[in-house]
């Protein structure tokens, strides 16, 4: 039995040397810690695995072996299965905390007994754990890729595009509304490339690949403070990880 237990949204961790675990039944015995919101999320190896958020405050309670670590650092130093049900830990309790009461009424709600949902004792509503989903997109121009510098970013970061899904919108329109939106130009031949959960907090990442159709380059200045073309010889220093979805995609394009 796994735990995945956060606490102020750091994931508490065995760490041996340069390897992450994730706690077992027998390591909370040692640890003084109080839990609530105790959900079951899954499997993960043929251990049944739950999530759950620690009340006290145990920072200064560790014993050696064990640590605290944002879902971030988590991506890039453990296991992809690990980081997979950590980020469905984190999306899960994140539901479960703005659920606690029923959207409906008002009533308190409860845990379902045969699956992961929310159900009010007194009007009878069920709430299901709900996803972001999100497009990404590498835009190729002949031998070039276009990469934008978002507002947020440090100034030598680069990465593809990315947008939220609106009510109402396919997959491919989100895509050419998004590139339109942000840097002014239309694609054409937008073809699926993969997808990637993205537990910050709840997005579902979907990418895509596009071809330039035409436009200028022109940044909306609000999400995005720079974007242009980037031959395979001249990158930006600093871009995606090739962990990520993004990253991936722009190896794909170097990759050509």
């Amino acid at each position: 039995m796994l735990w995945f237990l956060f606490y102020k949204n750091k994931l508490l961790i065995k760490v041996d040397s340069d390897s992450v675990s994730i706690p077992n039944k027998e390591d909370l015995t040692v640890l003084e810690i109080q839990l609530k919101r105790e959900v079951y999320i899954g499997m993960l190896d043929n251990s049944p695995c739950f999530a759950a958020e620690i009340t006290n405050d145990s920072q200064l309670l560790l014993p050696d072996g064990f640590n605290y670590k944002n879902l971030r650092e988590l991506f890039s130093k453990s296991e992809d299965d690990i980081f997979r049900v950590a980020g469905r830990a984190y999306q899960i309790l994140n539901w479960v905390r703005k659920h606690e009461f029923c959207g409906k009424c008002g009533g308190p709600t409860k845990n379902k007994a045969d699956e992961i949902a929310k159900e009010c004792p007194s009007c009878g509503a069920v709430s299901f754990p709900r996803i972001s989903p999100a497009v990404i997109v590498a835009i190729v121009k002949e031998d070039k890729i276009l990469l934008a510098r978002n507002i947020n970013f440090p100034t030598s970061f680069y990465s593809v595009l990315a947008g939220f899904v609106e009510p109402g919108e396919t997959l491919e329109e989100c895509v050419q509304r998004e590139v339109k939106e942000e840097v002014g130009i239309e694609v054409k031949n937008i073809k699926y490339f993969g997808s990637q959960s993205w537990p910050f907090p709840d997005s579902l990442m979907i990418a895509f690949t596009a071809e330039y159709a035409n436009g200028e380059i022109a940044v909306d200045t609000t999400e995005i403070s720079h974007a242009d073309w980037f031959s395979g010889c001249h990158m930006p220093v600093n871009i995606p990880g090739k962990t990520t979805i993004a990253g991936r995609l722009i190896e794909w394009f170097l990759e050509r």
